[in-house]
């Protein structure tokens, strides 16, 4: 029980005594007559009439205290008895006070103008407007009484959709419902509890499982993936191989693994920038995947850039050279391993196809080749400057290669523009094994520019092949 609620009860005790005392003086101001009742206080009937209002309201205080500490039935039971029993008391006294001859019962049909014989319906009225009002009494009561359900009703819904609040529910009401708001805000808890407990989960396992890749399987979080899950997809897969192109500083195993993943570190940050993810680290370099082939080409030209300026900023070390290959071909993406252990993947000959694109890559000395396939899902206004380099066959059919030259210095670029054509030429020249004609033309290309690796490779190559016909 509360303070405020015992220092009530010992008040409207404390005020019983002097109400006791003072109510005849109250009674004597209302004096009865034929023509109804007549008022006349004195100061002893006034301060009655204040201790009467005072212990009226202490105790309405006390009884609506005493309602919100019931349950919903009970609330309801204990404000509608009273109400009814003075309904029905006013009822049978209006009914029966015509046949009393006492001089208060001919003051109230004086005051209620009733039981006369010009107005013998004033009964029926005065039964009516009591019974209205009974009845918006009651109407008041279970609206109040029942208004906390409407909004048990509407959090409820919400909790039911997921929809969390950060700030305690508010029911309001009596005890039960006091009880209610507590275990609905339990609830809440226990949901915002879970749900951060899945979002720092979604966190840790993003450092392992890339968002992403969980986007391409259509889901919100890690704790979504189910073991067999399996979408097939049309993507564009990087293949970025780094090593180290040489020199006379020799490594421990520890320095060659911090120094490898020096770099790593500047190329992984850059394939999220692009909305691509990593999907493994292999022999052949780190695997990537794109949603887009332009994402992948503007995210290799940054790759590039930045190993330039980290081997430049790190000249005490060996530099590393970077190669990149890109595919555009159908992904399929699983759900592998065990009930323990759910691991996403890619299962698909695209990490073959981009291991032989990198092969070639380096065999010709390129530094970012690219696949036709990924080149036709290119935009039309997506500038892209490239040079045919040959077709690779594979088991499951051929992919022509383009070199992205845009890579290189403004200078070098604008000759291997400017001989794109004879050099495509050259190329088409060796596939038809007119090895003569290739070799005449790379020897062209060479005069121009002495640096340009594949036309090198090709004079080489085309070379050899002459020996082996004579």
């Amino acid at each position: 029980m509360r303070t405020s609620t015992k220092i009530l009860i010992i008040v409207t005790l404390l005020l019983v005594v002097p109400n006791v005392i003072l109510t005849p003086y109250l009674l004597k101001g209302i004096v009865p007559t034929n023509d109804g009742f007549q008022f006349s206080f004195d100061v002893m009937a006034w301060v009655a009439l204040g201790f009467q209002v005072l212990i009226n309201i202490t105790i309405g205080i006390l009884f609506f205290r005493f309602l919100k500490s019931q349950r919903l039935t009970n609330a309801i039971f204990f404000s509608v008895v009273p109400l009814t029993l003075m309904y029905g008391v006013f009822m049978v006294y209006i009914s029966d006070v015509k046949n009393k001859s006492d001089i208060t019962s001919q003051a109230v049909r004086s005051t209620l103008n009733i039981a006369t014989n010009e107005n013998a319906y004033n009964n029926l009225l005065w039964a009516g407007l009591a019974t209205l009002i009974y009845l918006i009494a009651l109407f008041v009561i279970i609206l109040f009484s029942c208004r906390p359900l409407s909004k048990v009703e509407n959090i409820t819904q919400k909790l039911g959709d997921g929809r969390m609040k950060f700030e305690d529910y508010k029911v309001g009401g009596g005890k039960q419902f006091k009880q209610i708001e507590h275990s609905l805000n339990k609830i809440n808890y226990n949901y915002k509890e879970k749900e951060n407990k899945i979002r720092l989960t979604n966190l840790e396992a993003q450092k392992f499982v890339p968002k992403e890749l969980i986007k391409f399987f259509g889901k919100s979080g890690v704790h979504e993936l189910e073991l067999g899950n399996q979408i097939k997809k049309t993507a564009t897969t990087l293949l970025c191989n780094l090593k180290s192109s040489g020199g006379q500083t020799v490594l421990s195993l520890e320095e060659n693994f911090n120094y490898i993943n020096s770099y790593f570190k500047v190329v992984t940050p850059l394939v999220k920038r692009y909305d691509g993810f990593t999907d493994r680290n292999t022999n052949e370099g780190l695997f990537c995947v794109f949603a887009k082939p332009q994402d992948a080409i503007e995210c290799a030209h940054a790759i590039l850039r930045a190993i330039d300026v980290k081997n430049k900023n790190q000249k005490e070390l060996p530099p590393i050279d970077a190669r990149i290959s890109i595919n555009t071909t159908d992904v399929t993406f699983a759900i592998v391993g065990d009930d323990e252990r759910k691991i996403p993947s890619i299962i698909s000959n695209a990490i073959d196809t981009c291991v032989k694109i990198e092969e070639i890559n380096d065999y010709i000395g390129t530094k970012l080749l690219v696949s036709k396939q990924a080149i036709g899902e290119l935009p039309q206004n997506f500038v892209f400057e490239h040079r045919y380099t040959g077709t690779l066959t594979t088991d499951f059919g051929q992919v022509p290669l383009f070199e992205d030259f845009s890579y290189y210095t403004k200078t070098k670029r604008e000759k291997i523009k400017k001989l794109k054509n004879k050099f495509e030429a050259g190329v088409c020249a060796y596939n038809q094994r007119n090895y003569k004609e290739a070799k005449e033309i790379f020897e062209f290309i060479l005069k121009y520019i002495p640096d340009d690796k594949p036309s090198f490779v090709y004079f080489n190559k085309a070379d050899e092949k002459m020996k082996e016909v004579a």
